[in-house]
């Protein structure tokens, strides 16, 4: 067979084809393998340790995440991190020995702005807190501040981002999207991972915040409230039992399976069968979690749940209690609407507010855990996306500082009655021990006994972690107990 000159191609038409060719063939590759990182997430939730790599039960300190998110920014320096020399230097310029400083606005013109209120040695650590949260003060002993915290974002969306997902960016998954992911449930009838979001709303960044970015839906973190209906669409519509129901879902679910054999790598669907399965069991379990009315007078007057002021923040972290009790391994709570903690404009009567309706909760909650043997394994986070500046902003408001700030954990993990690190002498930026947002990301995946470097999944080419793809974050040792 005589082949044609005319029927060959051309050298650039032959590097164009082979080119194409090995670009499919790594494609082919790369699917393949995002197909297989799509079914071990599917199937996390029922695998035995061994075949989780990056997770060591004998290392694992705490079992469970209780996160405090203080949405707006807190101020450090009128809460957390006593500065002397502020108050001396209150209504004078920020001194040239500080540097230069970048806000959004000309706050670094203004005048140093005094702490608010005084502070105090605590407790028999004589830990320094303010008077602005008293209750929370009698804990003095239980709490490890970490006073050189800093972040890489001065505005509120993408700090939000970077607290909850280790990115400023939007779109990776939540930190408690990793820890579902990484170490499955414990919980049969409840999710892993529960966001109970400042019934008032509007958190800069929205949702995103406790999404499950590129991992597979069922990861991502199910909000809930109080109420006779804790999510919303999960009830029955009246006269449709659970028998009828169970049938209809058991029907549903056929057909879902026979839709996905011939589509193995959409895990969208794959986690819509397991929320409809989730649901289901979830229908009687949510609605008894959210009911309260089987505590004590006594606890929920610890919660502050007789008081108009603390009731919703008590209630919430009530609720939190219970859902760790029942094995739910990752819980957030927010206080804070639109604005929140965010006191541009007078910081007395915004952290007057804000700590009226959530110190009592708090205390209350730290020692509901001890009182119910939960302590030892559980781990407290209370803290928001960045502090406040030193300078004053209208007169009487901070602006935000991502620099250098406070936020502090407890539980039986973390050494109580402690600060660790320091932000220079007017609370501007971080000095000592300084500690990275990535670096606590990576101490909380510790303290759960998983390895912050081995956890990863495959996506777009590459293994993506949640302390982000260099090997700059650090565990913190200093704090653990």
């Amino acid at each position: 067979m005589t082949i044609s000159p005319l029927a060959l191609p051309d050298r650039r038409g032959f590097l164009l084809s082979a080119g194409g060719g090995f670009g499919a063939i790594a494609l082919d590759a790369m699917l393949a393998q995002e197909r297989r990182c799509i079914q071990a997430g599917e199937a996390i939730s029922e695998a035995s340790s061994a075949d989780r790599p990056w997770f060591d039960p004998a290392r694992a300190r705490v079992k469970r995440i209780i996160w405090l998110f203080m949405h707006g920014g807190p101020s450090h320096v009128d809460l957390l991190d006593p500065k002397p020399e502020l108050g001396r230097l209150a209504g004078q310029p920020l001194p040239e020995s500080f540097g230069p400083v970048r806000t959004r606005r000309k706050v670094a013109e203004n005048p140093l702005l005094g702490p608010i209120k005084p502070f105090r040695p605590r407790g028999q650590s004589g830990l320094e807190i303010s008077d602005f949260l008293p209750e929370i003060a009698r804990h003095a002993d239980d709490l490890c501040v970490i006073r050189g915290m800093h972040g890489d974002s001065v505005n509120h969306p993408q700090s939000v981002y970077q607290w909850n997902t280790g990115s400023i960016r939007m779109g990776r998954p939540s930190v408690g999207s990793w820890v579902a992911y990484g170490l499955g449930s414990e919980a049969e009838n409840l999710p892993t991972f529960v966001v109970l979001p400042d019934p008032a709303g509007g958190l800069k960044g929205g949702p995103p915040a406790w999404g499950n970015g590129f991992l597979p839906a069922n990861f991502q973190g199910v909000t809930m409230r109080s109420g006779p209906q804790p999510i919303l669409h999960l009830k029955p519509p009246d006269g449709f039992s659970a028998t009828r129901q169970r049938e209809a879902i058991e029907l549903l679910q056929s057909f879902n399976r026979e839709h996905r054999r011939s589509r193995d790598n959409d895990h969208e669907l794959a986690a819509r069968i397991e929320a409809y399965e989730l649901a289901f069991r979830m229908q009687s379990s949510a609605t008894e979690l959210v009911d309260v009315a089987d505590e004590s007078d006594a606890t929920r007057r610890l919660y502050g749940l007789d008081q108009p002021h603390t009731k919703d923040f008590g209630n919430r972290c009530l609720l939190a209690r219970r859902m760790v009790q029942r094995g739910v391994r990752f819980v957030q709570v927010y206080s804070g609407d639109t604005n929140g903690w965010d006191a541009h404009n007078d910081v007395l009567k915004n952290h007057s507010e804000h700590c009226l309706a959530t110190d009592q909760p708090v205390a209350a909650l730290l020692s509901d855990l001890k009182r119910l043997g939960l302590w030892q394994d559980t781990l407290v986070i209370w803290g928001g996306e960045f502090g406040r500046m030193p300078m004053g902003e209208a007169g009487k408001g901070r602006d935000h500082n991502p620099w250098g700030y406070s936020m502090w954990l407890a539980g039986g993990a973390v050494r109580g009655g402690i600060a660790h690190g320091a932000t220079d002498p007017i609370g501007l930026r971080a000095t000592e021990n300084p500690v990275h947002v990535r670096d606590l990301h990576a101490t909380l995946l510790h303290l759960l006994g998983v390895d912050p470097r081995a956890l990863s999944y495959y996506h777009n080419g590459l293994e993506e972690r949640l302390i982000g793809p260099t090997d700059d974050a650090r565990v913190v040792t200093e704090i653990l107990s």
